[in-house]
């Protein structure tokens, strides 16, 4: 479990340290085929697309990946041009603390973060569990998520998937989103279940969807209306309950989600990496809310350091590598849903 953040200006044992300059930057666009490709309510993709950092100073290699999110603004070009225009102060030894007053949270930062907590513990000689004061990772049970479908269709592959505990499904905010849980609850009939709505509900309907969902053993939904129209959660009966993604990004949003939502999604390309994520992690526990990890689609290497917030998480959903047609080697270790820590050589 990780640690409690300590405040500002105090020590902690994963305080951005001084660090040596690194000697040298690669950034590499890279592209990993999705298994019959990926749909949501935006968009279906057929490829993850992602950002990776390597720092190297002699034998010591740290990395880290970012998947850029349209819905945030984001595209490569643009998260590339943010890595390009931190080169120089990689070069010359910038903290973690430093970077984030020159990167706003995001993939980008988290490409960078995530390589610097690598590169720190190859270094050391150590391990970037023990560098954050997390216990040692054990395997954790990740969910696995439906591509959105019709109803018929998400049931069958509910069918296929029914001995993974966990499983989620993505809905459309039309009218047959209660056909397509129903579905899969009969193709799954054992499975808890996580609905993603990616704010595509309405304050006329959210009400009336979660109670259809309470009567389907819906386990928790995610994002039911849109970020920043999230107020009405705070006055209806959480019958079953809610999950802030697209509204959740930093500790600093956690305030004002604590009327609101029941858990906090922790995704380090919203989080601008490991390190806010460890802050918005503490935060959320003294709020009283649950955890849940997730993450964008992609591969091993974007998983590996979500997996030290996961340890005490309510719910992880970091199944990127299972949608991947081909993952990078080394990767994750998977036995059906249950994710096994990385090996050093991938991260950490």
């Amino acid at each position: 479990m990780p640690t409690a953040m300590a405040p500002a200006g105090s020590s902690t044992p994963w305080a951005s340290p001084n660090l040596d300059p690194v000697l040298e930057v690669s950034i590499h666009d890279q592209s990993f085929p999705i298994a019959g490709g990926f749909t949501i309510s935006r968009g279906t993709k057929l490829a993850a697309h992602v950002l990776v950092v390597e720092l190297r100073d002699g034998d010591s290699l740290g990395r880290g990946e970012c998947v850029p999110y349209s819905r945030y603004g984001e595209t490569m070009v643009t998260v590339r041009q943010q890595l390009d225009g931190v080169t120089a102060h990689l070069r010359e030894g910038v903290t973690r603390a430093e970077l984030a007053e020159i990167l706003p949270a995001g993939a980008a930062r988290n490409a960078v973060d995530c390589a610097l907590w690598d590169l720190q513990a190859k270094r050391d000689g150590t391990t970037v569990h023990e560098l954050a004061g997390c216990s040692l990772p054990a395997p954790v049970t990740t969910a696995f998520t439906l591509s959105l479908d019709g109803p018929v269709a998400m049931g069958e592959a509910a069918r296929r998937q029914a001995t993974r505990p966990l499983l989620k499904l993505k809905l459309a905010g039309d009218d047959d989103d209660v056909a397509r849980v129903a579905a899969v609850r009969a193709g799954a009939p054992g499975a808890r279940l996580i609905v993603d709505a990616n704010e595509g509900g309405t304050p006329a309907t959210v009400q009336t969807l979660t109670l259809r969902l309470a009567e389907l053993d819906v386990a928790l939904i995610e994002q039911p209306l849109p970020a920043g129209e999230d107020e009405l959660l705070a006055d209806i009966d959480h019958i079953v309950p809610f999950c802030a993604d697209e509204s959740c990004h930093t500790a600093a949003d956690v305030e004002h989600l604590r009327q609101r939502y029941d858990a906090v999604n922790i995704k380090l390309d919203k989080t601008g990496g490991l390190t806010e994520a460890l802050r918005l992690h503490r935060s959320a526990r003294e709020a009283d809310l649950q955890i849940m990890v997730g993450c964008m689609v992609g591969t091993s290497l974007a998983m590996a350091p979500a997996l030290l917030i996961a340890q005490d998480a309510e719910f992880v959903d970091l199944d990127g590598p299972l949608l991947l047609a081909r993952d990078r080697e080394p990767g994750l270790r998977f036995v059906g849903s249950l994710m096994y820590p990385a090996p050093a050589q991938l991260w950490g």
